[in-house]
């Protein structure tokens, strides 16, 4: 499965992580450093709830710190894993109720991290689009720039995940 197209025309993001809203970061595997030059996003202990969408070795986070991990592709997404991200979403907005810091990462912390982290923000009473405002101001103009991903929570991830899996 590939799980991140290559897209020379992104940029990197300028930070490993960007808080959207207090408690909720969306962050990636890599950035670009003060030097201009990329740099791995390494979690340790920043955060109590990691739930990352790439998986990538050596990138933590520390041991004890609750760490989920569910992989998807930067494209379609069939039922499985758009069931898969509302778990995650519900999982970010459970911490955030008990008071704990969430990362939510992909490859850049824009697409993947930003589906999960927007619907988080519609669970908890955001309108679509005001979600998809606030991580794309909060963590880069580029967040989001996932067209399916801006449409899948435009309709509802729970009406999207049904007619993906009416379609198969």
């Amino acid at each position: 499965m590939r799980t991140r197209r290559k897209q020379p025309d992104v940029p990197a993001p300028d930070d490993p992580w960007s808080e959207i809203v207090p408690g909720l970061w969306m962050g990636g595997h890599e950035f670009t450093g003060s030097s201009g030059q990329l740099e791995f996003a390494v979690v340790r202990d920043e955060f109590d709830v990691v739930l990352t969408l790439l998986r990538l070795p050596g990138h933590g986070p520390d041991p004890g710190v609750e760490h989920h991990v569910w992989a998807i592709p930067d494209g379609p997404l069939d039922g499985t894993q758009l069931a898969g991200v509302i778990r995650l979403a519900q999982a970010a907005c459970d911490a955030l109720d008990a008071g704990r810091r969430v990362l939510v990462r992909c490859y850049h912390g824009y697409n993947r991290s930003g589906l999960v982290v927007a619907h988080a923000l519609i669970r908890r009473g955001r309108s679509p689009d005001e979600a998809i405002r606030l991580v794309r101001a909060r963590r880069s103009p580029w967040a989001l720039h996932n067209e399916l991903f801006v449409e899948y929570l435009q309709a509802g991830l729970p009406t999207a995940r049904l007619l993906e899996e009416l379609a198969e």
